[in-house]
């Protein structure tokens, strides 16, 4: 099914001319400096301008643009924005300006908050019907178009695994997470290890990573992708299940006894990877985003995801999906040339080159048979063509509720200044405050 890209654009533009949209930013690599106003004027008037929020894949979008002018005549000017960058405050102040983009990236727990009133409807796109993941808003039309899978999980050491005999395989409930954890660490001293898991709760600086990665599977692990009974209790009611929630204790206290503790208790994302990435520690809790850091620790060693499986009985899916979506801008006056962009994103040859093999990214896409070359991103594959997967409905619960209410308690937690009942009384009291406060 997957077409040459000119093939796809010649059958749209049968019907309709090919017109321009725009970008934040200007012809020039930006970062969260970049002067959206300078960037413009430097364009033609009739360029897509297309605001993209992940820096690493900044080079290969613009090559792939510059491959589309060539071939379509259609000018796409790309600004990305650098990490550490309020992208929501950076599009509001576009608006505010009225200079806002064609099209831009924005992340499914933005859309009520910030966009939902910008964006254009894309049903009736062919795409659509190519993956599971467009993302629709709450009168069931679809306004984001996906463009990358992450996983979450724990990263396993496959070859330290393979030394203490476990099978990643056989990790789909708490007690074989229980009995593999206790065997590595009776064989410490012989695998060289400091600790069988990597895991870091401090929340000033981890908050994203408990409250949000590691919560997750509080709201996911083992649920159907549209059962959305966990996430709409806390938005809804600000009220979480305590069962379920002490079942997640119990995961996080496993996950807790069985880490180094400087690092849990003080670590940063660095230490924490690190611990991992030089082989000093069996398991992190992180999903394939860490892939393109591994050559920084020249880390060699075979690896997977394994799932989250926190409860008694079987889960043996990983949390995957699209972290953000590209969407138009519905006052844009180039919504047709914006459409046949994506589209060629997606469904061309080139396209879905430029998103696997040079963005380095998971295809959401049904149709694309072209493989991540990166060893976490490899690992999730099997999962989501086999349908084992559960949704990342973390991304809809409160704005910064991670930072403000759930990421300290981990902490607490982390620091044995709350016990298993404690963790659940004052996770459901941190939840049910923030959320009325939010109201």
């Amino acid at each position: 099914m997957k077409k040459k890209w000119l093939a796809v654009l010649l059958a749209g533009t049968m019907t309709m001319t090919l017109g321009a949209c725009g970008s934040s930013s200007g012809s020039s690599s930006s970062d969260s400096s970049s002067d959206s106003s300078a960037a413009s004027s430097s364009a033609n008037k009739d360029a897509i301008r297309f605001v993209n929020t992940k820096i690493e894949i900044d080079s290969a979008l613009k090559d792939f643009a510059k491959q589309y002018e060539e071939e379509t005549g259609q000018e796409v000017v790309i600004e990305s924005l650098g990490g550490g960058v309020d992208v929501n405050g950076q599009l509001k102040n576009y608006y505010a300006a009225g200079n806002m983009p064609d099209i831009f990236a924005f992340g499914p727990d933005s859309y009520k908050s910030s966009f939902s009133d910008w964006l254009e409807p894309l049903d009736g796109e062919d795409w659509i019907e190519d993956t599971d993941y467009a993302f629709k808003g709450d009168d069931g039309k679809v306004y984001g178009m996906p463009f990358s899978l992450e996983g979450i999980g724990l990263a396993y050491n496959k070859d330290i695994l393979d030394k203490a005999g476990i099978d990643p395989s056989t990790l789909t409930n708490i007690d074989a997470y229980k009995a593999a954890f206790e065997k590595i660490d009776g064989m410490k001293d012989e695998l060289g290890l400091t600790s069988v898991c990597a895991v870091a709760a401090e929340s000033g600086q981890m908050y994203w990573s408990t409250g949000n990665h590691l919560l997750a599977a509080y709201y996911s692990q083992g649920v159907d992708r549209d059962d959305k009974t966990y996430i709409d209790m806390v938005n809804n009611e600000g009220k979480i299940d305590e069962d379920r929630m002490g079942q997640f204790a119990d995961w996080l206290q496993l996950l807790f006894d069985y880490s180094d503790q400087n690092v849990l208790i003080s670590g940063t994302y660095d230490d924490q990877l690190a611990l991992w990435a030089t082989g000093k520690a069996a398991f992190i809790t992180q999903g394939n985003w860490i892939d393109p850091s591994l050559p920084t620790y020249d880390a060699t060693f075979a690896c997977g995801l394994a799932p989250s499986a926190f409860t008694k009985e079987d889960t043996d899916g990983l949390i995957v999906d699209t972290p953000s979506l590209w969407g138009i801008y519905n006052k844009s006056d180039k919504i047709d040339a914006c459409k046949e962009f994506l589209k060629a994103l997606a469904e061309s040859e080139e396209g879905q080159k430029a998103l696997v093999e040079n963005c380095g990214m998971v295809s959401p896409f049904k149709s694309c048979t072209l493989k991540p070359s990166t060893p976490l991103a490899q690992s999730m594959l099997p999962y989501i063509e086999s349908g084992k997967t559960y949704a990342w409905d973390w991304v809809t619960q409160p704005d910064n509720m991670a930072m403000n209410a759930t990421g300290p308690v981990f902490e607490l937690y982390a620091k044995g200044q709350l016990d298993k009942e404690g963790f659940v009384s004052t996770m459901a009291s941190s939840i049910a405050d923030y959320v009325a406060s939010s109201k």
